[in-house]
């Protein structure tokens, strides 16, 4: 069964009101990204819904994104709180996204109140002993500092992994359980991405398409169906650098266990 393991179905609505029949059709296990209690009630809807009928897992994922403090500021509290009581009821698969974005000037500003956020869903998670889910943009340097505690964590998910192979591999060193998501960035030409995919060991990969938000080339948005132009892809990296697990059909059986063994620990 295939596994995606970063989506915003709540944002693929508008753009995609198919999605999930599209999902179903397609037998695609997810890991569902919400920031507030409106996507995060979608997603639950659909979590419900889909094991009522026997179809494909959705875990459900939360986290105060770090660009809420410089795009929705007002919305910031709202959305810890939310947090706070999804943690409580036991349906979280996973923290996040959650992290750091130094993107641009106006982001790096928000530095201090993107630390005291990830402070405190970093503290959530290890206190409920959930996995993190990180987003992080020109700042995999703050990661670093972090790893004694990331290394009390069950599993740390690089969402959109864009660091290098030999950082994957430090973290790694220092205890951290690393896993590297990988989304349509491999199919773009971005060489440091594609290098960290073709390399590191099959027990650090996941896939993902981030839709609607990843499109490839020529493309509006990503849809469920790029994770298997990713897969083909990391495949064809990973065989041109003789690296194990150079299939697809071996890279979607280690992204799926892979996948049950972060989200899948605690159902």
């Amino acid at each position: 069964m295939p596994s995606d393991a970063h989506c915003h179905p709540f944002d693929m609505l508008t753009s995609q009101p198919h999605a999930e029949a599209n999902r179903r059709a397609l037998d695609l296990v997810v890991a569902a990204s919400s920031w507030n209690a409106s996507e995060f009630s979608y997603h639950e809807a659909l979590a419900k819904e889909a094991i009522h009928n026997g179809g494909p897992l959705m875990a459900l994922c939360f986290g105060v994104h770090p660009q809420l403090p410089l795009a929705k500021p007002d919305a910031v509290n709202a959305s810890l709180d939310t947090l706070y009581q999804s943690a409580e009821t036991g349906l979280l698969s996973a923290i996040g996204e959650v992290g750091f974005d130094f993107f641009d000037e106006p982001f790096r500003a928000t530095e201090f109140r993107q630390e005291e956020l990830f402070h405190l869903q970093l503290n959530l998670a290890i206190v409920k002993g959930l996995p993190l889910i990180l987003h992080l943009r020109r700042a995999m340097h703050k990661i670093f500092r972090y790893a004694k505690d990331l290394a009390r964590l069950p599993a740390v998910v690089f969402h959109s992994y864009s660091g290098t192979y030999e950082e994957a591999l430090a973290l790694k060193k220092r205890g951290v359980r690393v896993f590297c998501s990988f989304g349509t960035t491999i199919a773009l030409n971005h060489r440091k991405t594609m290098r960290a995919c073709a390399l590191l060991p099959p027990e650090m990969l996941l896939f993902e398409t981030d839709a609607p938000y990843q499109p490839l080339r020529g493309k509006t948005y990503s849809h469920y169906e790029d994770l298997f132009t990713v897969v083909k892809t990391a495949a064809l990296l990973r065989a041109e650098a003789e690296s194990s697990c150079c299939t697809e059909e071996s890279l979607h059986a280690i992204n799926d266990t892979n996948f049950k063994n972060i989200f899948c620990a605690k159902t």
